[in-house]
This record gives structure tokens, C-alpha cells and sequence, in this order.
């Protein structure tokens, strides 16, 4: 990154002192190496000050507001790595990415929402070619353990031959408003969706493989004992991305991607529950009455955030063989992302990794440094059983 070594920080936390951010701000300040310089960025000085006393330790405090470009772009000019958890990415995330891939600046955010991501990469992949800046999307619970995951099951399959992989999640956690605010923004936007999809892929690149996201289909799968429902998450988006980029997912690829659970009803539950605030979402009255639902800047307390859970299990075939892999942490939906996107800016910020610029992923940005993070964070990549 040209200039980079010479600028005041090497890792800005944007938001802060919003639920996740703060989790990501404390996670940095008792995780980042000796000599790391980071800043906390945020949009009312004196929060982002309160929040430095309190985390005692020596680190800036900038001002930005995502409403205001100019300010944003002072902090992308400031560090060498950006992360950001200020969302829905689709109405406050343009103006980071906007001042990263200008300024030669890594960009890291925590988005799920497959619009915003599709049309960042529209606008913006080019340019930070050009400047060298890595913008990587999705670096919390989406889709990190998704798109590692399937690296590391694909790689306990030899090389070099048609692959099929299946993802299956199961978990527990809480929601807070931001992660709310964001699902229900997301399910109200399908058509916006669609277009922003169909638009970037006139823009990529042809590749010399085939790679498919393949839609499942629902019932019981003796693989990983639980009955299954295809997920309409990013993470089918991403790894698909990855296996575009990276000759180790082989020469025909596809994924597809399940919520699991013991009990088939848990699982027909949340699908009815997911298509029941998807209609929702499209009405603005009812949008606006869930909305409320959840107050800004709410979120799950540290006695529920102790009880959370998550584990992704993959089933890969290919070359006549198959692999069952896991991914397994605690809470989901805040302790593992706040980690997840921390380390995420700790990795690109400080370990010797692939020469990659524009619009990338996790596995094709870090790979195997990331995942060596994460395991010696807490979270386990293994292999339970081969065929």
C-alpha cells in the first residue's frame, strides 16, 4: 500500500461505541501485538473518549459521521485498515468503502446484506485495484466460519477434481437492534437485491470453472444427524466468490447452504418465521412497527451472550471421497463477530499474506492466517470423520 507505513494508525474502528463495535473496540484494545496504533472512530467525541478511559489504554479517538463523507474520508487517509460496524451497510456503508478503495485503505466491515455488497463491488472494485486497497465484506459470523470453513473442507479433498460442498448451521444467540434493523432493511430490498446481483455479474470477470450456489431442498440429512432448511443468507454469495478466485475448490464447484436442528419443527419454525417478516418487511407501516421493536443500540446481555452458540458443519465429495468438517464458537451474532471482525483487521493490518487488491474475500484475502487466528482465539476448525 503506497504511503501506508506512514500514517498515524494502523487499524480505525468506525462505530465504536455502537453494541458491536464497542465489543470489537474492547476485543482490539486486550488483543492487538505490542505497538499495534489504533484509533476508535465515531461520531460523538465524547462517547468515543468515555469508551477509550474506559478500555485504558492508549489509542486515538477521531471523529467521523458516515453523513458526512469528508470526515470519513480524513480517517480512511489516517489508518492502514479501516473496519466498520455501522449499519445497514446499504444506507451508511458507501462513504467507507468510498474513501478506502480511494485512499489505498483495507476496508473491513460485518455486512450480511448480499445488495450492498453487489454493488460495492460494482462501483468501487476497479478503483481499488488500482490503489492496492483490499476491500473484504462479510468478516463476522457472515460469512467468516462459512467461507473458511469451506476452504478448510475443501481442502481435506484431493485437488484438482469437481467438488460438492454442503453447509449446515445451528446455533443460539440474541439479537440486537442494529443486527434487526439490518435482516428486516434486507428482506424489505429483494427486488433492489436482485438487480444489484444480476449487475455484478455482468461486471466480473469470466472464470475457466464452473461454480454454482445451489438452493437445497428441506428434510433430513443423516450426514450431520439433523433435519435441514436451505438458508437465503450471503454466505452461498461469498464462498461462491471465493471459489471463483481461489484453482483450490477445483474445476466444477457448488455449494449450498441449510439452517439444522434436532427437531424438524425448530426448523420449519424459523423458515415460517423468516417468510413471515419478509412479507412483513415489504409493507412500510408493519416495517416500521417491527422497527420499533428493537431501540437503538440495544443488544443481548453478557450472561445471554455467555449461553450463545454456533456450529457449521460441512459435508465435501469429491475425487471419490468425502469429508465431514466443523466449525464450531459461542456467541454468534456478537462475542464471535466483534472477535471475527477484529481479527479480521488484526490479520490484514499485521501477517504476511497473498498480494491482493479490489473487492475479496476472507478466504481469498487471509485464508489460512485468518483461520490460525481464530483457532487460537477459541473458535475450532476440525474434521470430524472421512470416507
Amino acid at each position: 500500500m503506497p504511503g501506508s507505513q506512514d500514517r498515524p494508525y494502523d487499524v480505525a474502528l468506525l462505530g465504536a461505541t455502537g453494541f458491536t463495535g464497542a465489543l470489537a473496540a474492547e476485543y482490539l484494545a486486550a488483543h492487538a501485538p505490542p505497538g499495534l496504533r489504533l484509533a476508535l472512530a465515531g461520531r460523538n467525541q465524547g462517547k468515543l473518549e468515555a469508551l477509550r478511559d474506559r478500555l485504558g489504554a492508549e489509542v486515538g479517538a477521531l471523529r467521523a459521521d458516515v453523513t458526512d463523507p469528508e470526515s470519513v474520508r480524513r480517517v480512511a487517509a489516517a489508518a492502514r485498515v479501516v473496519a466498520t460496524a455501522v449499519g445497514p451497510y446499504i444506507h451508511y456503508g458507501e462513504p467507507t468503502v468510498a474513501a478506502c478503495a480511494a485512499a489505498g485503505t483495507d476496508y473491513v466491515d460485518i455486512s450480511g446484506e448480499s445488495e450492498f455488497v453487489d454493488r460495492m463491488y460494482v462501483r468501487y472494485h476497479k478503483q481499488a485495484e488500482r490503489t492496492g486497497a483490499r476491500l473484504v465484506h462479510a468478516c463476522g459470523f457472515e460469512s467468516v466460519p462459512f467461507d473458511l470453513g469451506a476452504l478448510f473442507t475443501v481442502q481435506q479433498l484431493p485437488a484438482g477434481v469437481p467438488i460438492r460442498l454442503r453447509g449446515f448451521v445451528a446455533g443460539s444467540g440474541q439479537l440486537s437492534a442494529g443486527t434487526f434493523r439490518t435482516a428486516v432493511t434486507a428482506l424489505s430490498r429483494s427486488r433492489q437485491a436482485s438487480a444489484a446481483h444480476a449487475e455484478r455479474r455482468q461486471a466480473e470477470p469470466p472464470v475457466d470453472r464452473r461454480v454454482r450456489a445451489v438452493r437445497g431442498r428441506p428434510g433430513y440429512e443423516p450426514a450431520v444427524g439433523a433435519w435441514v432448511w436451505p438458508a437465503s443468507t450471503i454466505d452461498p454469495q461469498i464462498i461462491a466468490s471465493s471459489a471463483r478466485t481461489l484453482d483450490r475448490f477445483g474445476p466444477e464447484f457448488s455449494y449450498s447452504h441449510y439452517l439444522a436442528a434436532r427437531n424438524p419443527a425448530t426448523v420449519a419454525g424459523v423458515g415460517v418465521a423468516v417468510a413471515g417478516v419478509s412479507v412483513l418487511a415489504r409493507l412500510r407501516p408493519a416495517r416500521t412497527l417491527l422497527l420499533r421493536r428493537r431501540p437503538a443500540g440495544s443488544g443481548p446481555s453478557t450472561t445471554q451472550r455467555r449461553e450463545g452458540w454456533f456450529r457449521a458443519s460441512f459435508v465435501g465429495q469429491g475425487g471419490g471421497r468425502q469429508v465431514v468438517a466443523e466449525v464450531a464458537g459461542g456467541d454468534p451474532g456478537y462475542g464471535e463477530t466483534a472477535k471475527m471482525l477484529a481479527e479480521s483487521a488484526l490479520c490484514l493490518a499485521s501477517d504476511d499474506l497473498p498480494v491482493t487488491a479490489g473487492q475479496v474475500t476472507t478466504a481469498v484475502a487471509m485464508g489460512d492466517a485468518l483461520r490460525e487466528r481464530l483457532q487460537r482465539a477459541g473458535i475450532t476448525f476440525q474434521v470430524l470423520r472421512t470416507a
